[in-house]
């Protein structure tokens, strides 16, 4: 069970995502062919589960990153085609500039950062949940 502001917070951020995820399915959802197991976008309720993208996060203590705690970018391609390498980086930077835009906008007051950790984008900062 979770606690209902972090429920809230994450439910922000997952706003976030869903715009961005919108947003890569109308730039790039007709290049690739969308996996046969994959429902098309709008298919579902929920933008994770369809269309060409899933893009979100998972939280992590951060053990072993500069950066400390935070959640960790993750954007998926439902294709049984291989993506070329620099297309992924590209996605993978505008997911990040996106980000960057996004989350002023549904988490006001926080001051929250996004960052290459290694190999990874990590979001990181202001995680509080406000006062009790």
């Amino acid at each position: 069970m979770q606690h209902p502001k972090a429920l809230a917070w994450e439910a922000s951020l997952k706003t976030a995502f869903d715009r961005i995820d919108d947003f890569l399915e109308r730039k790039y959802g007709g290049q690739y062919p969308l996996h046969p197991a994959r429902s098309a976008r709008g298919g579902t309720s929920n933008p994770e589960q369809d269309g060409l993208f899933n893009v979100g996060a998972a939280f992590s203590a951060g053990y072993g990153s500069r950066h400390g705690p935070g959640y960790i970018v993750d954007v998926r391609m439902a294709t049984p085609v291989s993506v070329p390498a620099p297309v992924r980086l590209q996605i993978e930077e505008e997911v990040v500039e996106l980000l960057r835009k996004e989350l002023p906008l549904v988490l006001p007051g926080h001051r929250l950062y996004v960052e290459r950790d290694g190999p990874i984008f990590k979001i990181f900062g202001d995680l509080s949940l406000g006062k009790a």
